[in-house]
């Protein structure tokens, strides 16, 4: 009788575990609401009944990221690795990790196994783009980048770094195209302001370049490479100033500016 008892027990402790877990859908729900260690808790119950459902390891791992748990979030995408070999997710997923941590050689391989699988995925195809650039693989960066554009051509990182993929392979117009087209859209961003400068500059559009180096400036008065290529602009438009402010960003340290001093104020 005791037995039985404890029996009975059990059952009812086992259906009472099962009754509290959490659907899939709750537990999608805690993740997109961020309430992350209350997304795992779910997971953990559920998993109890409900082992080897990839989309439970797919949000956990995804939590555990938001909450800076890089290693436990590895290990939940390399199980499904185990389950699943061709899961594009868990590619990305690893692949995301490592180039978050500036490890741009380890994350090259498993973003672009992710990118081959699920070549119609935006996120995917914009983090292969900037993969590759960061590898210095500036032609292929850019396909990337293009057929992200094609996919979302509101998302205005991808001209930034599309730019970026075509100063760096020497097309200076291309650049000033992109940059153009992303500061649009962002207007604000300093980097890309300087960039596109820097490119109207080398095409010889100096009153525009001129007037991106004194955008950075105003929002920036140290930024000593600017303040040596606005001196450039001027000392080209034949303004004197120019050259005083060559002078004055190479004793600041625009190596930039150092280089040029000569060829430009001679």
């Amino acid at each position: 009788m005791k037995r039985f008892k404890h029996i009975l027990t059990i059952i009812s402790s086992t259906l009472l575990l099962y009754s509290c877990s959490a659907d899939p859908a709750e537990i999608e729900s805690l993740y997109q609401s961020g309430k992350y260690e209350e997304a795992i808790s779910a997971i953990n119950k559920r998993q109890f009944f409900h082992v080897g459902e990839i989309k439970m390891f797919h949000i956990r791992a995804r939590c555990y990221e938001e909450l800076g748990n890089t290693k436990e979030a590895t290990k939940d995408y390399e199980r499904i690795l185990d389950m699943d070999p061709n899961y594009a997710q868990a590619y990305a997923g690893i692949g995301k990790i490592m180039f978050e941590k500036e490890y741009y050689r380890q994350a090259e391989l498993p973003i672009l196994k992710a990118a081959s699988l699920d070549p119609e995925n935006f996120e995917i195809i914009y983090l292969a783009g900037r993969s590759q650039l960061m590898v210095k693989n500036w032609e292929r960066a850019e396909e990337f980048l293009k057929q992200a554009q094609m996919m979302d051509p509101e998302f205005a990182g991808v001209y930034y770094y599309t730019g970026m993929a075509r100063a760096s392979r020497g097309d200076i117009y291309g650049a000033a195209a992109s940059f153009n087209i992303y500061l649009q859209k962002e207007p604000d961003n300093l980097v890309a302001r300087y960039n596109r400068g820097f490119a109207m500059m080398k095409i010889g559009y100096l009153p525009w370049a001129l007037e991106d180096f004194e955008f950075v400036l105003k929002n920036n008065p140290d930024h000593y490479e600017a303040l040596g290529k606005k001196g450039i602009c001027l000392a080209k438009m034949g303004n004197p100033e120019g050259c005083q402010l060559i002078q004055e960003a190479a004793k600041k340290g625009s190596d930039y500016a150092k280089n040029k001093i000569e060829e430009v104020c001679s």
